[in-house]
């Protein structure tokens, strides 16, 4: 992986997997046009679970150089906190408490860790979930990928500040154990009463059992990249999704097979299908926000403006 060049120009940079393939390569220029932002943006590409060496460059080279800054981390959440927490100056309570960065900023000389998921994740969720759906049906959550982003759409919802609206279990499983343990070690730090279990699967097969065990209205997740950062779905194509269930895809782009497969028993099913993208949305602009201290709502017209640039210039979900 070669570091950029030094910028030239105020510059977040993206770093993932294939950035290159995100719509926010043709968001980011509308939103900047649309905000009087004179700044662009760079992606950084790492393989998965990337030597840690290869993060601290990276870290390193957005702390010292003068027109970088900030970043969005996707899907090296984890893997770059551990590698670079002890080049952070500041690191937000969330991104302590989750052990994951996912934006970078500068703030008065000091180069700060953010973990932005908390907020984005809850902003996704409480906006497609039906009022009190939890509270009124007694339905369960299973997220598949033991990651950053199921670390914080789990503590969004488990949390005792929402009353009974929560789920009457948490099911979170994962290809190896060692996601497993960490995700657990950071639930037990969290006030809860909702039963939470956790299910090693490194075959599909081992998610398709914990789908067909679900109740109705459940909520099920795909949180692993698969669709995007590598083909594939978490499920076989056998899988049975519960009556009247909420199946999420946190991908917007791929070959989302996951999707397709709730799509083959929507209507038989009564199936809610959401992607991605106002995840994307409110990820990127919780982040943009942070980076180049600015405002921007969650909601509202202005809100409203910025979903439909996004919209505009990069519809193409699949790209």
């Amino acid at each position: 992986m070669a570091l950029p060049t030094p910028a030239t120009r105020p510059t977040l940079y993206f770093i993932g997997v294939s950035t290159g393939q995100s719509s926010i390569m043709r968001v980011f220029p509308a939103w900047a046009a649309h905000l009087g932002l004179d700044a662009e943006i760079k992606g950084i590409d790492f393989p998965l679970h990337a030597d840690p060496a290869a993060y601290r460059a990276a870290v390193a080279f957005i702390r010292d150089d003068p027109m970088s800054a900030g970043a969005l981390v996707t899907t090296h959440k984890i893997d770059l906190f551990k590698a670079c927490h002890d080049l952070f100056d500041v690191i937000d309570p969330h991104a302590a408490f989750m052990d994951e960065t996912s934006c970078i900023s500068k703030q008065d000389g000091k180069l700060v860790c953010h973990a932005k998921d908390p907020i984005s994740s809850g902003l996704s969720l409480d906006g497609f979930l039906p009022p009190d759906h939890f509270a009124r049906t007694g339905a369960e959550v299973f997220s598949m990928g033991a990651g950053g982003s199921t670390i914080a759409l789990t503590w969004h919802l488990m949390r005792r500040t929402r009353g009974a609206n929560v789920p009457s279990r948490i099911v979170v499983s994962n290809r190896s154990q060692g996601r497993l343990d960490e995700i657990a070690r950071i639930h037990r730090n969290v006030p809860t009463y909702v039963r939470l279990d956790y299910v090693l699967a490194p075959d599909p097969r081992d998610n398709d059992a914990v789908v067909a065990g679900l109740k109705p209205g459940s909520l099920v997740i795909n949180a692993t990249g698969l669709g995007k950062d590598a083909p594939g779905s978490p499920l076989t194509d056998a899988v049975q999704f519960p009556q009247d269930a909420i199946i999420w895809d946190l991908n917007y782009r791929g070959n989302l097979i996951f999707l397709d497969q709730a799509r083959a028993q929507e209507n038989p099913k009564h199936l809610q299908i959401e992607d991605g993208w106002t995840y994307f949305i409110h990820g990127w602009t919780q982040v943009i926000a942070e980076v180049f201290h600015i405002t921007i709502p969650t909601g509202g017209p202005d809100f409203d403006a910025l979903a439909r640039i996004a919209g505009e210039v990069g519809a193409v979900k699949r790209a």
